[in-house]
Order: C-alpha cells, then structure tokens, then sequence
C-alpha cells in the first residue's frame, strides 16, 4: 500500500472550530488489513480514483471516484477495494466536527467534477502537504476551512461542532491507537500503562474520563469487532476465532460477545448468514 502521511503542529482552524491534525493519500493494495477501527477525531475520506466499499459499524457503502464519507470520531469504520480497480483515497483527520444529518455517525456524499472548488482545494492541500515548505501548515488549515465551507453550501452536508467534553490526553491517545493496532495481542492494564509511561490507576482514571470506558474493556470491544467479521465472514470455529483475538478461553470470549451483542457468537453466525443468503 502506497501512502503518505503529514502530521500537523497543534493549532485550531479560525473562524470553523475545525482543527486539521492530519492529511493521508493512499492506494489501495492487497496486503492492506481492512479490519474495523475507530478514530479520536472525525475523518473526511475523499475518493479520488478507482472504487471500493466502504464499511461503517455492520453496513456496507460502495464508494467511487467523486464520493466524499464522512466519518465521525469513535465511529468503527473501514474500507476495501473492489474489482481491477485499486481504490485511491485522501483523509484528512479533522478534530472537533461530528456528523449531524447522515445516520450512525457517517455520511456519504458525491461530489461531481469541478461543481464546487472541493477537488482543487483538496488537490493544493495535498501539494503543500507534500512540499512542506515554510507556512504549509496554516496554508493545509485554510484550505480546509474554506473546502467545509463549500461543502456546508449544499444542502446534502450538515455538519456541527462536537459536544464539548473532556478532551483526552495525549497518553490516552496514544493507548487508544496501540489497543487499535494490537488488539489481538495479550495486553494487560501494566502493559498499557508502562507503554504510555504512566501511572496505571491515572491511566485507568484519565482513559474513563476521555473515553467513557476503561482501557480493558475498549480492548475487549475491539475484540468483539473483529469477532463479527470473522463470525460473518469466515468457517472458523468459536475456539479459533477467540484464540485469534487474543481471548484466553472459549468461555470468556462467548460471555463478552453476549454481554455487548445481546446474542451469543453461534446465534449472531446464524443471524448473519441467513440475512445474508435472503438478500
């Protein structure tokens, strides 16, 4: 997968609320992991060739060259391409911006070919991502006020500021992507803690604060993400798919499954495969 990846200095977009933090471009490839993931910030996914599907929480969305997804922060997402068609994209993670019109945190837009000035802005932003000369920071920050700006125009695009809170620090941050990223692996409350270089009960504190759960259990519904996919997707037993998520038995990852998806894994397998067979 070929991608490029600008980190923006800390600084609040004037006049938007909107605080850019970073701006990826990617091509799609085989060897990329499309498992579902969450975000501390929302993302605008822009599709700039090639077409694929997008997925937010259980629902797919196919998306082609032209379509705009919007995704709001801690919203489980991911994208696939499709076809002979590598799917080519542009995101740009935006802070304090949340979904207002589309349904469960997401909307999907398309936007046509030089209908409103998004394409170039979105295509400067890129070049001085890229450059990095002197100045490309404010330069990527204006282009995004005035790409949101142009979006709120129509009257498809309904987007707020996101509910003041308790804004997470940057160790939690920094957990929260590590958990992301390693979930299947065997961590442990020590573990985190010592990663993040902190104290583990002020990680445990701070972490409920910003995020309304501790670190074990946003681990473990993680867990519980992917178990879906594998569950609706694959033929691997029970037992493999919780040895694969990293459960330490059958039993505990039947009893998490149950508690956060009100089924147990053979019922929501059952579920899933006969919606799928009767669409």
């Amino acid at each position: 997968m070929s991608t490029h990846q600008y980190i923006l200095p800390e600084e609040t977009a004037a006049g938007t609320g909107a605080k850019l933090l970073y701006v990826t471009s990617a091509q799609y490839s085989a060897e990329w992991n499309s498992s579902l993931h969450t975000h501390a910030c929302a993302e605008l996914f822009f599709i700039t060739g090639g077409n694929g599907i997008f997925q937010v929480r259980q629902e797919r969305f196919p998306v082609a060259m032209g379509d705009l997804m919007v995704v709001s922060a801690g919203v489980p997402h991911t994208e696939t391409s499709q076809g002979g068609s590598p799917m080519e994209y542009v995101v740009l993670g935006v802070e304090g911006l949340e979904t207002v019109q589309g349904r469960d945190g997401c909307l999907l837009l398309h936007l046509p070919p030089g209908s409103d000035g998004v394409s170039s802005c979105l295509r400067m932003l890129m070049q001085e991502s890229r450059e990095g000369k002197s100045g490309c920071d404010r330069v990527c920050r204006s282009l995004l006020e005035v790409i949101l700006l142009r979006l709120i125009r129509r009257e498809d695009f309904v987007l707020a500021e996101s509910a003041s809170g308790v804004r997470p620090t940057r160790e939690c941050d920094l957990v929260r992507r590590y958990i992301d990223n390693h979930f299947k692996e065997n961590l442990t409350l020590d573990q985190l803690a010592e990663m993040a270089h902190i104290n583990k009960f002020y990680l445990s504190h701070t972490f409920r604060r910003a995020f309304d759960t501790s670190p074990i259990s946003y681990l473990i519904t993680r867990r519980i993400q992917e178990s879906r996919f594998l569950l609706s997707e694959t033929d691997h037993s029970l037992s493999q798919i919780a040895r694969i998520l990293g459960f330490s038995s059958l039993s505990y990852f039947s009893q998490s499954f149950r508690r956060l998806e009100g089924v147990s894994p053979l019922e929501y397998r059952r579920q899933h495969r006969h919606e799928g067979a009767a669409t």
